[in-house]
């Protein structure tokens, strides 16, 4: 599968010189990013989680989940400016939203609070975002990505849904089920969540294929959950992500979507820049 970052169209005049944040030695942004956590008793987790969160991001969103633990005071202590709001509702579906709302940040990206993710990674979603993508969506199945926890019905069940929506909407999705995301703000005016559960994941990844927004997929590795047990349970999970699937399938699709394939194998980009709301050294592949 080719690889590319398509320059982002260039809107009024660029910002000022302070207002870049360095990210590596080739590359730096002008967006602030928002990072949201849902979590609910994850205090043990949560010094793996932010221990990988990259120092550039311009805000930590925990969305406590009404945990028993010293979830909320950990993660002050991890990051001092964390801003931590309760959840509204029960599902992650709801703690998403909960978190989305308070972000002030330009590109908003998911992360899973059990240590699963690798916030090394932020790096390469919104790398793809600067570089002309609208959603930046982790796929485990990607060249370059893999899983240490999934269990074989899991990822048959992954597969066969997956295989379902591509059909359906027209997606060329490797991964459906993967809490890993990151996208412009302004997005979710186009797909308008309204959903409390964990199949919310799938909902957004068909609503920004209907709204016709650029995706991107970019290789993620999954890591085993470090402390406590998962909620995930394949088959009732599995029924609630078909039945997302079928209600959103007599919807109508405003416009044709385009997709592009993840960048390089090993997740990075490497020898980009932003400047003056461009990427620059992309490579475009039509």
């Amino acid at each position: 599968m080719s690889s590319f970052l398509r320059p982002a169209t260039e809107q009024g005049p660029p910002p000022a010189a302070g207002h870049y944040r360095p990210v590596t030695s080739h590359f730096a942004i002008a967006p602030p990013v928002s990072v949201v956590i849902p979590a609910m008793n994850e205090a043990e987790n949560l010094p793996y989680v932010f221990k990988t969160l990259p120092e550039w991001i311009h805000e930590v969103v925990l969305v406590d989940g009404n945990s028993t633990d010293d979830t909320v005071a950990v993660a002050r202590e991890l990051w001092p400016g964390v801003k931590v709001v309760g959840q509204r509702g029960k599902g992650k579906g709801d703690a998403l939203i909960t978190g989305f709302a308070e972000c002030t940040g330009e590109i908003i990206v998911m992360v899973d609070a059990d240590g699963s993710a690798d916030g090394n990674e932020i790096v390469s979603y919104v790398s793809a975002l600067v570089g002309g993508a609208d959603f930046a969506k982790g796929s485990r199945f990607a060249n370059g990505g893999g899983t240490d926890d999934m269990t074989p019905i899991r990822k048959l069940g992954n597969r066969v849904l997956c295989s379902l929506v591509n059909h359906k909407f027209g997606a060329r999705y490797t991964d459906l089920c993967y809490g890993y995301n990151a996208f412009w703000k302004h997005c979710l005016d186009e797909i308008a969540l309204d959903c409390a559960g964990f199949e919310v994941e799938t909902l957004m990844n068909i609503r920004v294929v209907k709204a016709g927004l650029r995706v991107q997929e970019i290789p993620s590795h999954e890591f085993v959950r470090i402390h406590g047990t998962s909620n995930l349970r394949a088959v009732r999970d599995g029924l609630r992500v078909l039945k997302v699937i079928l209600r959103e399938r007599g919807s109508r699709r405003r416009r044709p979507h385009r997709l592009a394939i993840a960048p390089a194998a090993n997740g990075k980009v490497v020898n980009s820049k932003v400047v003056n709301g461009k990427a620059a050294d992309s490579k475009d592949v039509s």
